[in-house]
């Protein structure tokens, strides 16, 4: 299958959005980038995966 791509805008921040294989994914660095620079959104993301209940998700 084809992947499809497109964009949602929130509060002026565009993120990616992507279906792969009938399964939706969503772009966690676009979503960073919105709270600072991208140096920033780097630090936000290992930080979110340190974080004991993300682990959990998993």
């Amino acid at each position: 299958m084809t992947p499809t791509n497109n964009k949602l805008k929130v509060q002026d921040i565009e993120i990616s959005l992507a279906t792969i294989d009938n399964q939706d994914y969503i772009s966690l660095t676009d979503m960073a980038k919105g709270k600072n620079d991208e140096a920033r959104a780097a630090d936000i993301i290992k930080n979110w995966i340190r974080n004991r209940s993300t682990s959990e998700i998993y």
